[in-house]
């Protein structure tokens, strides 16, 4: 990990994370209470059982919010995109670890500075609270994802959030990305095999909805067809 002070003027989630909705000279006083964080992939953020005593945004990576099972077994409950808020202002997260599923950078803030300055900044206390709904929409997303879906439906639905997550556009899903998950997390997110999903992909690349490149690169080539499956 390495620390370094916030550069607001060049950060890539500036229209897009909470801090967007503080004035210019707000920002600035934000800015100077946080610093630049670097995690490599398969590095902690918050371990399961801390409290945190920090939170973040995600300028850029992925991070994985999971838990175990008594057997130790991980479950992925969500993913933090850039410009996704970090550290839970408003409920605890004492039981889940949040992990760099890629290479992150984030802005890092103390938990105690950042309380003060929602007291002092209302629109960024709204602002989150809109991040939350947000994010609780997501969980619903996945959860209806696991419950109702074939196995097609289902990993169509996820390329699908993946994809608007990957986007600087909130109508329009990104036409290419990296997949920030592998196919045994994706599997273990919903609740499929590996080779499930494994076959699936292959079919919707057969078909001409998708193309991959390499390991992890998608590229959406339907992006209406993709939505009638996952949508």
């Amino acid at each position: 990990m390495s620390a370094n002070p916030l550069s607001c003027a060049t950060c890539p989630v500036r229209s897009r994370a909470a801090c967007s909705a503080l004035r210019e000279e707000e920002r600035g006083e934000l800015a100077r209470i946080g610093h630049h964080q670097r995690l490599r992939r398969g590095q902690t953020l918050f371990a399961a059982h801390d409290e945190p005593a920090h939170c973040a945004t995600l300028i850029s990576g992925a991070l994985k919010i999971s838990s175990f099972g008594e057997d130790g077994t991980e479950r992925i409950l969500s993913l933090v995109h850039p410009a996704g808020f970090i550290g839970e202002m408003f409920a605890p997260v004492a039981d889940h670890q949040i992990v760099a599923l890629t290479d992150s950078k984030l802005c890092v803030f103390s938990k105690r500075d950042y309380e003060r300055a929602v007291e002092r900044f209302p629109a960024l206390g709204r602002a989150l609270l809109r991040r939350s709904a947000e994010d609780l929409f997501e969980s619903r997303a996945l959860i209806d994802l696991l419950g109702r879906r074939s196995s097609l439906q289902k990993v169509s639905g996820m390329l699908l959030a993946m994809a608007r997550a990957a986007s600087d556009s909130p109508c329009h899903p990104a036409a290419t990305f990296d997949l920030p998950v592998t196919r045994g997390e994706m599997a273990g997110m919903l609740g499929l095999t590996i080779e499930t999903v494994s076959r699936q992909l292959s079919k919707l690349e057969r078909d001409g909805l998708i193309h991959r490149s390499g390991t992890r690169g998608i590229e959406i080539v339907d992006a209406a067809r993709l939505g009638r499956l996952g949508g």
